[in-house]
């Protein structure tokens, strides 16, 4: 039989558990974890084409980085974002040649794009490879000194919230056998899970922080452009108080149950 405190706290810890996964999961998904503000840019040049097309089919790390700086940026752990004009006079679909417009058609669109251009999000996924390639003190040289510190902790930054997930799933699996089996002794076990997976989301967001800061200590954005934190950061260090909450919860309804179960066969047995 098992007190109603600690089934309340069971049913509580298992709540913020199950809020903190979904957090931690969307920010993982999602690219908002890095935001960068830039001037506008002069969509009636070539510029903006020529930055979209690099940020596409360039190579990783330098063009990606220096795309962002100039067109509104976002950085995730899987994706890396900019905006762009959804139409250009200049922009020509891929295989295809541009068509010349004749002068009308010129003098309408460069007024509409200075007016009230229309802008989209593109977004690039961030391979594995990519994931676990070297990172470099100078972006734009692959051949210099690769930065080791920044390399691990890229490395670091998507793996601990993928160990972090994987933890609360089998402090589930954990739980859920204790369920079957009638027994409160695995809750402590299920404590513990929640609280080396609290301290990888923590570790998630600074390494995360730590590696931005280390980029910018070589690759400094362009003047006039101010940086912020997104919205997908802010909810995987959400879910670090989230975990561990469930992890002090758990643990304390092991122990009380485990010191009021044994004091209770002492008095049985005097």
């Amino acid at each position: 039989m098992v007190d109603n405190r600690y089934a309340t706290a069971l049913v509580i810890g298992s709540v913020l558990s199950l809020l903190a996964a979904v957090y931690l999961s969307v920010a993982v998904g999602t690219q908002h974890w890095y935001q960068y503000n830039s001037p506008p840019v002069k969509y009636e040049g070539i510029n903006a084409s020529e930055l979209r097309d690099e940020f596409v089919s360039g190579e990783y790390d330098w063009t990606y980085t220096n795309a962002m700086f100039r067109l509104n940026g976002t950085l995730g752990l899987w994706w890396r974002c900019i905006v762009v004009p959804s139409q250009s006079l200049w922009y020509k679909e891929p295989g295809r040649t541009a068509a010349v417009p004749d002068a009308a058609s010129i003098i309408h669109l460069f007024y509409k794009s200075r007016i009230d251009p229309k802008m989209e999000t593109e977004c690039v996924s961030i391979t594995l490879p990519q994931q676990f390639s070297p990172k470099y003190k100078y972006l734009e040289n692959h051949n210099g000194e690769e930065d080791l510190l920044r390399t691990y902790l890229w490395r670091c930054q998507f793996l601990l919230p993928l160990v972090s997930l994987a933890l609360v799933f089998l402090s589930c699996l954990v739980g859920v056998c204790a369920c079957q089996c009638r027994s409160f002794t695995p809750t402590l076990g299920v404590g513990v899970l929640h609280l080396l997976a609290g301290l990888c989301s923590l570790g998630t967001v600074c390494c995360f922080l730590a590696g931005v800061d280390l980029l910018h200590q070589h690759t400094r954005p362009p003047d006039g452009v101010e940086s912020t934190l997104g919205w997908s950061l802010y909810l995987a260090l959400i879910s670090f108080p989230l975990q561990m909450m469930a992890a002090a919860l758990f643990l304390w309804a092991a122990r009380s149950h485990r010191k009021n179960y044994t004091r209770i066969n002492a008095y049985r047995v005097a």
